[in-house]
């Protein structure tokens, strides 16, 4: 008997070990219940770090979350690199694991992961940068996995539970009730985790309803960002650590702005906004190809940008407006109006927010306000 109970210990020790590698673990085929079980980081005494050679990183402009900060980062397997395309997704080998976890800051005096109370950090930058995340005012939320496989992307939401020391797979996705504290004005929402095939609504990028990442482009990563070698241009980083092959030299790349830069045009820091928010469905490609609005950076044609141009499947959600943008009058065009209304069924981006963007909001106003010429009525 002592045998007995001695040989099941030990396996269960094994199976333990198994769940909670001590180095990143690609899974080809399963979907570990915990996050743990893809060694991506440390969780200890009130800190979550990266292992080695999951490489942190941000997007020029990044994507609208009803104001979550985000932590990104990417880990490609020993030896292998991603090719680089200067407009596509890179193409990243079977093995690549990029994770996106979201928080937010929370009131000083708090127990960690236990306050509803949220408080508005913009822009949504890291708390401490590259070296994780010091949890101390910081109730995680989810961390969100794209796996590539030999058949193709997976995506895999894992939900953090209210002690900050472990995140299980949440596949139905979670609702979280949140009173998010905008300068002393408390608004309750309601955090939404998506489901995993919720995640093909805006990662479905092409007609093969295939998921791709849309972060790792070269317009959105090519900033510089502190990290492995220093404070560099990023897609100079990849380069050097073997993460990205093919890549010219920063300068040759295509880039977005930033929406924090100061010395950036209106123009250009709301081309940046419309596409990392929007080109994911509103491009040629597209699940919204359909609606001939096409709101990638590269995209010059006005009438695709919605300049004078009448809805074609907007639905209910025109806000009894005429044309996707008419110059110089943000309250008579449709595209300010989908982006500041809160209606589930006329607002832009249909998934993804609860809340205003109320900065994108004022950005995407200030270009319309400023853009010259006229619409003819009936054209």
């Amino acid at each position: 008997m002592f045998r007995l109970l001695v040989g099941l210990c030990g396996a269960a020790m094994l199976a333990a070990c198994a769940s909670h590698p001590d180095a990143i673990t690609f899974h080809a085929d399963d979907n570990p219940a915990s996050l743990a079980g893809w060694g991506l980081f440390d969780v200890k005494q009130g800190h979550i770090a990266p292992r080695a050679g999951l490489v942190s990183y941000e997007l020029a402009t990044p994507l609208f979350s009803d104001y979550a900060q985000k932590w990104r980062a990417v880990f490609v397997p020993k030896g292998m690199s991603a090719r680089y395309d200067p407009v596509k997704t890179f193409d990243f080998p079977v093995g690549t694991i990029i994770t996106k976890t979201f928080y937010y800051t929370t009131p000083a005096g708090v127990a960690p992961g236990t306050s509803a109370r949220v408080l508005k950090v913009t822009p949504a930058s890291y708390q401490t940068g590259v070296t994780g995340l010091d949890l101390s005012h910081v109730r995680l939320i989810e961390t969100r996995l794209l796996v590539r496989r030999a058949t193709g992307w997976d995506a895999l939401p894992y939900v953090w539970n209210a002690e900050q020391t472990e995140a299980t797979l949440q596949r139905t996705g979670a609702e979280i009730p949140l009173d998010f504290d905008d300068g002393g004005k408390i608004t309750h929402f309601t955090y939404t985790v998506p489901n995993v095939n919720q995640c093909a609504g805006c990662h479905a990028t092409d007609r093969t309803k295939k998921i791709f990442p849309i972060g790792p482009k070269a317009r959105h990563l090519n900033r510089d960002f502190p990290g492995i070698g220093g404070d560099i241009n990023q897609l100079t980083r990849l380069t050097r650590i073997g993460y990205l092959t093919g890549a010219p030299a920063a300068t040759a790349a295509p880039r977005d702005a930033r929406l924090d830069d100061a010395m950036a045009t209106i123009d250009a820091k709301a081309r940046a906004y419309l596409d990392i928010n929007c080109a994911h469905c509103h491009s040629a490609t597209g699940p919204a190809r359909v609606s001939g609005l096409w709101l990638d950076s590269a995209t010059l044609d006005l009438r695709k940008l919605g300049e004078c141009k009448p809805p074609i499947a907007a639905g209910r959600g025109t806000g009894n407006r005429q044309y996707g943008i008419v110059p110089g009058h943000p309250e008579r065009s449709i595209l300010a109006y989908r982006l500041e209304t809160e209606d589930p069924g006329e607002m832009m981006p249909e998934t993804g927010r609860s809340l205003v963007h109320k900065e994108g909001v004022a950005l995407i106003k200030a270009w319309i306000a400023g853009l010259k010429g006229g619409c003819t009525p009936g054209a």
